[in-house]
């Protein structure tokens, strides 16, 4: 079997982020937490992947702090897996990739879920990024200062 490489002391950030969350279960399965999935059942069946990898890759997210498990909320002998303050951190993440997957995966009219506020019922404004002073910044106006 083919290791895989670590990437849990890199001096980057995004290599580091990817090394906790990067393969696609994992982040589908924390996309399914935001929805509401909590038990094992529930995550297999919105994902129909093999109950080994959803496995591996639960214990993966709790190991890494990302979910948590805690008893059933029905009292039932089972447990449930819930997302933790550092999961909840990554709901950022979650509507980037829904909106960068919106805006380039799909043909104008395509049909595809839709996140929108649960006060007003309205869509999500698109994400920014600001300077420390409210600028909006593109990828050419940032620098990423690394380690010497």
């Amino acid at each position: 079997m083919v290791r895989r490489t670590r990437f849990d002391d890199s001096d980057c950030p995004v290599a580091r982020s990817v090394d906790a969350i990067g393969d696609w279960w994992s982040l589908l399965i924390v996309r399914d937490a935001f929805d509401g999935s909590r038990r094992f059942g529930e995550f297999q069946r919105s994902l129909g992947v093999a109950k080994n990898i959803l496995t591996t890759r639960l214990r993966a997210l709790v190991a890494g702090g990302i979910l948590e498990t805690v008893p059933a909320s029905d009292g039932s002998a089972y447990q449930e897996y819930v997302l933790t303050p550092k999961g909840k951190a990554l709901f950022p993440v979650i509507v980037a990739l829904r909106q960068w997957g919106e805006g380039h995966f799909f043909a104008p009219g395509e049909p595809h879920s839709k996140m929108t506020d649960r006060q007003h019922g309205q869509p999500l404004r698109a994400l920014e990024i600001r300077a420390a002073d409210g600028r909006p910044l593109e990828a050419d106006d940032t620098i990423v200062n690394k380690v010497p």
